[in-house]
């Protein structure tokens, strides 16, 4: 559906491009908002408005957010998570044939304790496995051309239908990214077409993640993730714009507020999990809120995620948005392609486990 363009609303916010950072309140958050998509691709464009204004809203004061209606077919997600439960049970040597060292833009298989995400911990409990853009018809992929992130997948060999039902869930989730980059341009008063031409080919890296149960001596150097914020950790989330998370039913997400208390992104059906990454961080000189997280798994059973992590194409220039600048607030941050950054930041990521 073609979706009308909506010119910037001067009404809506003063001149001041940061006057949206004065929407965050200073009270300090105890459950993360539900958004309701219903309503994304609607043709009024009042109502289009109003959604993103809750978009908004829990991008300046929390940086997390459910989201409901979707889009994502409940098979798509069922088919995905039995494919990770059966990748994650084969042997380890045949997954450590696909291991990430390997591969020069960072993808396959990562090992139990391979990433540190917080550098003052002693590794993150959990397995994944690393895709990124891939055409599930012909297998074409971003090539060298495309960035410094591009280059090829690589599968398992021996899971019948796995390479198939993993890209059905990706391709389903790029989808429903794209449907919200336009509210995030009409959150930051911008065009709602600002992100169309920086997003054509879609720079999305997804995990299946395996958190097995933490059982002994609790120590809090070795959680499933170590806390972190989506800009300063080396976890791959904060490189990119923003996250779309599937979590199963057991309890291991928690989000930091101003307090220091976490609070539990509790797992709720029908919902996903959208947090902000580094490259909006940087985008909007800091107007949108990059929230510390961290994934404990200390229920005794098995956990599964799969997080996308959408960003724009890679060669595009993290540079500060027009509407989140003016002289008495200059860009923070320096200029520099999407795809290099990514790059840099997986080698900081992985530099310890080589």
């Amino acid at each position: 559906m073609e979706r009308p363009i909506l010119s910037r609303n001067p009404s809506r916010f003063s001149k001041r491009p940061l006057i949206l950072a004065q929407h965050r309140t200073e009270s300090t958050f105890e459950q993360i908002p539900i958004i309701n998509l219903e309503n994304a691709r609607s043709t009024d464009p009042v109502v289009r408005r109003a959604l993103a204004d809750e978009v908004r809203d829990a991008c300046i004061n929390v940086g997390f957010f459910y989201i409901k209606n979707h889009t994502i077919p409940d098979e798509n997600i069922t088919n995905a998570v039995a494919a990770a439960r059966r990748f994650f049970s084969l042997p380890p040597q045949q997954k450590q044939a696909l291991d990430i060292h390997k591969s020069s833009n960072f993808k396959g298989y990562t090992a139990l304790l391979g990433e540190n995400t917080n550098p003052e911990n002693r590794g993150d409990l959990h397995e994944g496995f690393d895709l990124g853009w891939e055409e599930k018809d012909d297998g074409s992929v971003l090539r060298d051309g495309d960035g410094a992130m591009a280059g090829s997948n690589v599968w398992p060999e021996g899971l019948e239908g796995f390479r198939e039902t993993v890209l059905d869930y990706y391709h389903a989730a790029v989808d429903l990214g794209k449907t919200l980059f336009p509210l995030f341009a009409l959150a930051l008063d911008l065009p709602e077409d600002f992100f169309d031409d920086k997003t054509t080919k879609p720079a999305a890296i997804m995990r299946l993640l395996y958190y097995p149960p933490q059982t002994g001596t609790i120590d809090d150097r070795i959680v499933g993730i170590g806390s972190h914020t989506e800009r300063w950790s080396t976890c791959l989330s904060r490189h990119q714009c923003f996250t779309i998370l599937w979590q199963d039913d057991i309890q291991a997400l928690q989000v930091l507020n101003n307090a220091g208390k976490w609070i539990d992104a509790v797992p709720i059906p029908g919902t996903l999990v959208v947090n902000l990454g580094d490259q909006f961080a940087r985008w909007t000189n800091d107007v949108f809120k990059s929230t510390v997280h961290r994934a404990v798994n200390r229920s005794g059973v098995e956990r599964y995620s799969i997080p996308l992590f959408f960003g724009t194409d890679y060669d595009v220039k993290l540079e500060a948005l027009p509407s989140c600048v003016d002289e008495e607030y200059p860009p923070k941050y320096e200029v520099v392609t999407a795809g290099d950054y990514v790059k840099s930041r997986l080698e900081a990521t992985y530099a310890h486990s080589k």
